[in-house]
């Protein structure tokens, strides 16, 4: 299956140059995110932006595959990128400021959406995660009875990009999935966790 990772927020409120490339114990956040889905066994693309050229230089210097969208948003990008690429079945999309995310997490989304049936799947972690560890939840839904947050990964139904799509709503019990890095206070937080 096809992932996209999408990399074209220009993380302002991290100050610390290109979000996709501010480092996690010395590896580009980006990096630990592409090994996490190739090691589950997905073909990764990554969605730029004009906000990124820094990581676009980076992508082309690795030869990872990458794509440059306008830069209209998050769900345009994606969209963008779906239509380009004229890809109908499933594709995963994550942010790329989930340094902590494991193939093995992936490989559990991808299992649970498989069984589902349904057209799409987003992934949750529980709130009381967040809370635990300090990172801060932006929206919270109940998931399974639970508060929870999203995690930043999902599955689309290429060929319903721009349709309502029947979805799993999927609660995974990891804390791996609680960071998510906007701030230095978060970047901190990933650090000391990985430790």
């Amino acid at each position: 299956m096809r992932a996209l990772i999408l990399a074209g927020g220009s993380g302002t409120r991290l100050g610390l140059g290109e979000k996709p490339l501010v480092m996690v114990n010395g590896i580009p956040m980006i990096e630990l995110i592409i090994r996490a889905f190739e090691e589950a066994g997905c073909e990764v693309l990554v969605v730029l932006s004009p906000r990124t050229p820094y990581t676009h230089n980076w992508c082309r210097a690795r030869n990872i595959s990458h794509y440059s969208a306008v830069g209209a948003g998050y769900v345009e990008d994606i969209v963008e990128t779906v239509q380009v690429l004229e890809e109908e079945g499933p594709l995963f999309t994550s942010v790329s400021d989930i340094p902590c995310i494991g193939a093995d997490i992936i490989k559990i989304v991808f299992d649970a959406y498989q069984k589902s049936g349904k057209d799409a799947c987003s992934v949750w972690v529980p709130r009381s995660y967040t809370h635990e560890y300090g990172c801060r939840a932006s929206y919270v839904r109940e998931v399974d009875g639970v508060a929870a947050c999203p995690s930043g990964i999902n599955i689309l139904l290429g060929s319903r990009i721009v349709k309502p799509q029947e979805e799993l709503s999927l609660l995974i019990n990891d804390p791996r999935l609680a960071f998510n890095v906007n701030t230095r206070e978060d970047l901190l937080l990933v650090q000391q966790f990985l430790r």
